[in-house]
């Protein structure tokens, strides 16, 4: 198993270092939240009525597949922008986007117009590019190393806050629609104002220089080479064999939000698609905090709480896949519209809240893994916009696949499950790995025994490396 890590342990409350409630990571953890909840968050919240609260996802699937394309653009640029305005400037400038999009959902829903809600997506994927690498970095660079999961999924709480409050709001306005159809366009007015908040909440966050951690230690999220060297350095870190092992880990991870939200959208009522965007953002909540605490154990090794939550997410999501599949398979010839009065709701709307729940517990994961191949600061940056840039150009891959009325309905669920089952292996090629310290550990797990045995880089935070938070063997890959 080999030794624990002592980095990562809690130290006593006596040996901590005293900092000022507005310069801890727990203050800039919750301004980061909130920033979440009224940029991406809200946007979830729109998506999660199934298609952006459109009658027919076609329109909506295709605005968001532009919006994933542009990010893809964005993510990739985005450390040579953080180089010049730095972190902080990063995340408000990616907050800018999102109303624009709300503004575009909001007239097609009320006039028809459809020619804003592709400028707003437009505008959308290339702020958004910027703010999902801003906040990925972030989140797992500001918080003392035995918080970071509960950190993580605190932050998340808040993106899935707002698609709580969305469905909330939109079940409120639509209880007594049995049918289906559109939402209400009153919902987006509300939508447009919470995520017009989005730049002034980001004003409150402290630069990594003004955070103040218990361990003592300093936040240093800057960009200090040239541009050239920053996209030379990104396009190697994609490039790396790491990386690449978790590419179609990722894909089948995001690929399934287009699919379970038009699944939503197709199949259900109005109000039945607000009670699955209220309920889902609830069971999503609790499962992706549950995560964090067992990703915080530090009492269990790095070895077996990677193994164990990696085992038990693609079980699950396999589970969930195959009772998708025959679901839409049947429905593809009945051509149902489920409301919750009708006779097998349940059955058909347990898995859409499923499938929602796996969608979060992958997300968090991802970061998880993202923090434990990055071996310094400069390389959380660049690691979390290749994720969030590759997460795009799935989700650009599957908004644009949905879009067709064949994917919309049976297509999207089977090549997701197709992906699940490939994506299995080359993850845990790169994830037996985590916490094999022991020399037997290390002569199971590495693709080539005779290679050295040298521990994984260092940890994100500065220390020395430990066997113990990357695993023997990991370097060689």
């Amino acid at each position: 198993m080999g030794n624990h890590n002592a980095e990562e342990v809690e130290p006593p409350k006596s040996e901590q270092h005293k900092v000022r409630w507005n310069r801890s990571t727990f203050y800039n953890m919750t301004i980061l939240g909130l920033c979440n909840l009224a940029a991406p968050g809200i946007w979830g919240a729109m998506n999660s009525l199934g298609a952006g609260g459109a009658q027919t996802p076609n329109l909506v699937n295709a605005a968001n597949a532009l919006t994933f394309c542009l990010m893809v653009v964005s993510c990739f640029f985005s450390s040579v922008i953080v180089r010049y305005i730095g972190i902080k400037g990063a995340l408000i400038l990616g907050t800018v986007g999102f109303a624009p999009y709300a503004a575009g959902l909001y007239v097609n829903n009320r006039f028809g117009n459809e020619w804003l809600v592709l400028l707003g997506a437009a505008l959308c994927g290339v702020s958004a590019g910027v703010f999902w690498m801003a906040e990925a970095a972030i989140a797992i660079a500001y918080p003392e190393p035995w918080n970071r999961g509960k950190a993580l999924g605190y932050w998340l709480t808040f993106r899935l806050s707002g698609q709580i409050l969305g469905g909330a709001i939109n079940l409120g306005l639509n209880a007594n629609r049995d049918e289906a159809g559109k939402v209400s366009y009153t919902v987006f007015l509300v939508f447009i104002a919470l995520q017009a908040t989005g730049p002034f909440v980001g004003l409150l966050l402290n630069t990594p220089d003004q955070v103040e951690r218990k361990d003592g230690k300093k936040v240093d999220l800057r960009i200090t080479e040239n541009p050239w060297f920053e996209i030379k350095e990104t396009a190697r870190a994609f490039c790396s064999t790491k990386f690449l092992l978790i590419v179609l880990f990722i894909g089948q991870a995001v690929f399934a939000e287009s699919v379970f939200f038009t699944y939503l959208a197709i199949w259900f009522s109005v109000r039945a698609r607000a009670l699955g965007s209220f309920l889902s953002g609830i069971v999503a909540v609790t499962s992706g905090n549950l995560l964090g605490l067992w990703l915080d154990r530090n009492k269990i090794s790095l070895k077996t709480r990677t193994r164990g939550a990696f085992w038990t997410i693609v079980t699950l999501q396999g589970a969930w896949w195959i009772w998708a599949t025959i679901l839409v398979t049947r429905f593809k010839h009945t051509q149902p519209v489920f409301d919750w009065n009708s006779p097998d709701f349940g059955a058909a709307f347990a898995v859409f809240i499923f499938l929602v729940v796996g969608f979060q517990l992958n997300y968090l994961f991802l970061y998880f893994i993202i923090h434990n191949i990055a071996k310094d600061e400069a390389e959380v940056i660049r690691y979390a916009a290749l994720l969030r840039g590759t997460e795009s150009a799935w989700q650009a891959l599957s908004y644009g696949l949905e879009s067709l009325t064949v994917f919309a309905e049976v297509g999207g669920v089977y090549m997701n499950f197709g992906l699940w089952a490939v994506s299995i292996a080359p993850a845990w090629v790169l994830l037996r790995h985590f916490g094999a310290s022991s020399a037997g550990d290390r002569e199971a797990a590495a693709p080539d025994a005779s290679a050295s045995t040298s521990n994984g880089p260092s940890s994100i935070n500065g220390a020395s490396a430990s066997e113990e938070q990357v695993g023997g063997g990991l370097k060689q890959l």
